[in-house]
């Protein structure tokens, strides 16, 4: 769930008063529109905010995204949320609906990702975007800079950037600077010069003074901004402003102070409050005005109107003039007036600022916008207000777009403060453990132990045990020990409170899923169907289609098909194609079962649209399953050397990032390819070696070891049989049935046949049988003869290609090479004439070195020698190679 939106910091500020025409300074902003970025670095009060709102209301109707950051913007989750309302509002909020659910999950994808997609989403638009990001200096976070500078990087044609800052960001400006791709206006660009001041004072602020008096005021001040207009407030209604005129002089802070104390001393008691309480205040409308002023103050809008007419500073938010900000320099010197006063007055300073901030948290509160009524909290020290704002209504406040206030308050907290809350020491752990904080997790889940020990255990501190098992359990899913997750698990069940769902709900998935990975798959499909009904309930929508992930791939190896489907297309449905793994697994899912059901149109593509999404993942093995799902096509269709090629690819790519599981998977394809060629002792030594059982048997099989084939099926359906492994009890049945056809044995070809057609009929499942080729196809038209579901059967045989109707080996196209040769073999052949040893041949072919000793001894033999130098010799007597 993202943060709620607080629109007020997406409107184009109105002009303050000194926004006077200066047309040397908009014909360089016009200017900038030229380069990547236009940059407005300069002190406090410089009139950075006021000169681009006065430009942007005389550009032509450019979309304008304009967003005022402030401190919460480090958590970039939020910044992302803020930053898209922004550009929605703009540009309209279909613009980026394809973008904007990856920000409502509580783990979003990685920058570079969030990032591209943004900016493929700005290129799509028809039109220029000026991107306007206000205050950038408020913002202290490497991630943030980051994220700014990888679109600077990636820039699409049509957007502009527009930073302005009190301090230069960390962004790459002498790269840009050094490419002409950077306009800068700094703080002797913004000074006011002699005629902009003398137009300011007579026009703007209706103030008759002489060419002097204004020289003066423009040399004392340098021209700045801010001290112009309090210099100006200051002036209004004197009967000899030359003395005033002459009465300072300094820096810009002494000036600043003699200025405010000039403008507070000539408001009324009633207004100087209001400007007081308010000063706590990032932005604020009349009822939240209300709330921290005293009762029976004056009504809030009438004093908001009368700042506004009297230019103290106010700053509208939106259009209707419904919320405000004073300028910050101004709040600044407000909020230390505000001290020295409470101070002076003998006033306990911190109780009367704690009580503002609680009267301002409750309100925000009561009006749904929690991540402030946090930050009013934490500014009121209200320790126990903050842990139940964290804790929220179910769902914590870290996972809806408050994780970093959250970890920066708690990194605050003083030992002895979290001890006398444990809540805090879980709520830390947990933090850390979403920010990948191992390490430290534990330290804190310690910590939190001991301050529990010897507290009594009601169902609060039980819920807090339960808690910290449920963050153990997450820990050990980091690492794939399923053991510890189940036992954690277990353990936070016990002890997690009945209505704490959103812990329980993601502690049943974690369970589901260790239980999957250690293949117990009826305990894996109890676990997730539970933790997808909790959390469709409860709307945890991250919960609900990672469960649903698990399920569907269950429902897939138990040959359910038609719900697994199901399941897929309802995960899209919800989470469309972004760079996500459930996305990645809910088309590819979709593209297995089409291939199961021999659509292998549909299969490539569904395929090619989770290879497309996976691309866009940073570390994701679905690129790899992928790409072997497409070498099982090719092969599907005859396309050996395509797949072969795919699959050198996936292995390589496999070994560099050390996705074992998916190296598995590509050695099976492997060994596939290679029997579909003939090659047999290839297929062999990557099935021993891997201790494959099924691609061992099907080696068996092709060598005419019927025996051996049998022993191996034998074992491996009586343990599919015992575990409910569907999938693997049908596949042995498959083999089995071959098996018992070359062995003469047709009681048993027919009885494990039928086995399978009543197992596939239902679900449609065709390709298992196709992919065993001529053997399966003279089976089944066997069977189809002796009255075995002969209608399917038919249904099946109109799927075989007519070669293995026909009753021939379907050969590969690199089998008419000269002598048989294969494409392959001809290319390790060229390599050992090169000189390369089997070492190198394997670095530069990307496969293992038994690969390679397998394709020497296919090329001895068909060439029939028995060393490589006579292997050289023979090919190039041949013409084989060069």
């Amino acid at each position: 769930m993202p943060p709620l939106i607080l629109t007020t910091r997406l409107f184009i500020p109105t002009p303050l008063p000194l926004a006077v025409s200066r047309p040397r300074l908009i014909t360089r902003l016009n200017d900038g529109l030229q380069t990547r970025l236009t940059l407005l670095s300069a002190p406090a009060g410089s009139g950075k905010t006021s000169l681009l709102a006065e430009w942007l209301g005389s550009q032509p109707p450019d979309p304008v995204a304009w967003l005022a950051l402030d401190e919460g913007d480090s958590d970039l989750t939020r910044f992302l949320t803020y930053l898209a309302a922004a550009i929605q509002k703009a540009a309209g909020e279909d613009c980026l609906s394809v973008w904007t659910p990856l920000l409502n999950l509580p783990q979003p994808p990685p920058l570079e990702t969030l990032m591209t997609g943004l900016i493929n989403a700005i290129g799509a638009l028809p039109n220029r975007l000026i991107l306007v990001l206000d205050d950038y200096h408020r913002v202290d976070s490497p991630v943030f800079d980051k994220s700014l500078s990888f679109l600077l990087e990636h820039q699409p044609a049509n957007l502009h950037l527009v930073i302005s800052t009190r301090e230069d960001p960390h962004l790459p400006l002498a790269r840009l600077r050094a490419r002409g791709l950077l306009t800068e206006l700094r703080a002797a660009d913004l000074r006011f010069s002699p005629p902009e001041a003398a137009d300011f004072f007579s026009r703007k602020m209706r103030l008759n003074l002489a060419p002097d008096q204004i020289s003066l005021l423009q040399s004392r001040t340098e021209g700045w901004a801010a001290g112009l207009q309090l210099a100006a407030l200051s002036i209004q209604g004197l009967d000899d402003p030359g003395t005033f005129i002459r009465s300072f002089s300094g820096s810009h802070r002494y000036v600043l102070d003699y200025l405010l104390e000039e403008v507070l001393n000539r408001q009324t008691p009633e207004v100087l409050q209001f400007l007081y309480h308010t000063a706590i205040l990032e932005r604020f409308n009349a009822a939240l005005c209300e709330a921290v002023l005293p009762e029976n103050s004056n009504p809030a809008r009438e004093t908001l109107l009368y700042l506004e007419q009297a230019n103290l500073f106010l700053v509208p938010l939106d259009e209707e003039r419904g919320w405000f900000r004073y300028h910050h320099l101004f709040a600044d010197l407000l909020r230390q007036s505000f001290t020295h006063h409470l101070t002076s007055t003998g006033t306990d300073v911190m109780a009367t600022l704690a009580g503002l901030h609680i009267r301002a948290s409750q309100w925000f509160e009561e009006n749904g916008l929690e991540l402030e009524a946090f930050s009013q909290a934490t500014a009121a020290a209200d320790i126990k207000r903050c842990i139940r704002l964290i804790n929220g209504k179910g769902l914590p406040l870290h996972f809806r777009g408050g994780l970093l206030p959250v970890l920066n308050w708690l990194k605050t907290l003083r030992v002895e403060t979290l001890n006398a809350h444990p809540a805090l020491w879980v709520t830390y752990a947990s933090v850390l453990s979403i920010s990948g904080l191992t390490v430290e997790t534990e330290e804190k889940l310690q910590s939190a132990e001991l301050a529990l020990s010897g507290a009594e255990m009601d169902e609060f501190n039980r819920n807090l045990i339960g808690h910290i098992a449920a963050i153990r359990a997450l820990l050990a899913a980091v690492s794939y020990n399923a053991d510890e997750v189940i036992s954690q698990s277990q353990r936070a069940l016990q002890y997690l409170a009945p209505g704490n769902l959103a812990v329980r709900t993601a502690t049943v998935w974690k369970m589901g899923w260790a239980y999957h990975i250690r293949d117990e798959r009826e305990a894996a499909l109890a676990a997730y169907e539970e933790a997808f009904s909790i959390s469709e309930k409860t709307g945890n929508t991250l919960i609900q289609v990672s469960a649903a992930t698990g399920l569907g791939n269950v429902l897939e190896l138990n040959l359910q098909f038609p719900r697994a489907r199901q399941i897929y297309q309802m995960i899209i449905q919800k989470v469309g194609e972004q760079p996500m793994p459930i996305a990645c697994e809910a088309h590819l899912g979709l593209a297995r079962i089409a291939y199961a059901n021999n659509d292998l149109q549909k299969a490539l593509e569904y395929s090619q649209r989770s290879r497309k999404i996976a691309e866009r993942i940073d570390f994701s093995d679905r690129l790899i399953a992928a790409d072997v799902l497409q070498a099982r096509i090719k092969l599907a269709e005859e396309e050996q050397n395509a797949a072969i090629t795919i699959l050198d690819q996936a292995a390589a790519n496999a070994r560099q990032q050390k996705f074992t599981t998916q190296s598995l998977e590509i050695i099976t394809m492997q060994v596939l390819v290679h029997l579909r060629r003939g090659e047999v002792n290839l297929a062999g030594q990557l099935a021993f070696e891997n201790d494959l059982p099924l691609c061992r048997a099907r080696v068996h099989l092709a060598q005419g070891y019927i025996n051996e084939a049998l022993l191996v099926l034998t074992a491996y359906k009586n343990e599919a049989l015992a575990r409910a492994w569907k999938d693997r009890h049908f596949k042995s049945l498959l083999l089995l049935a071959l098996a018992g056809r070359l062995s003469g044995d047709s009681q048993t070809a027919f009885s494990c046949l039928e086995e399978t057609l009543r197992i596939a009929e239902p679900v449609g499942l065709i390709r298992a049988f196709v992919d065993e080729g001529p053997e399966m196809a003279a089976l089944l038209s066997e069977a189809s003869a002796a009255g075995i579901l002969p209608d399917f059967c038919t249904l099946l045989l109109a799927a075989f290609p007519a070669a293995a109707l026909a009753g021939e080996r379907v050969t590969s196209p690199g089998a008419g090479q000269p002598d048989g040769l294969t494409s392959r073999e001809l290319e390790v052949l060229q390599l050992i004439a090169n000189g390369l040893s089997n070492h190198e041949i394997s670095a530069q072919l990307y496969l293992a070195l038994s690969t390679v000793k397998g394709y020497n001894q296919q090329i001895f033999d068909k060439l029939q020698v028995q060393r490589r130098t006579e292997a050289v010799a023979r090919a190039r007597e041949l013409g084989l190679i060069k």
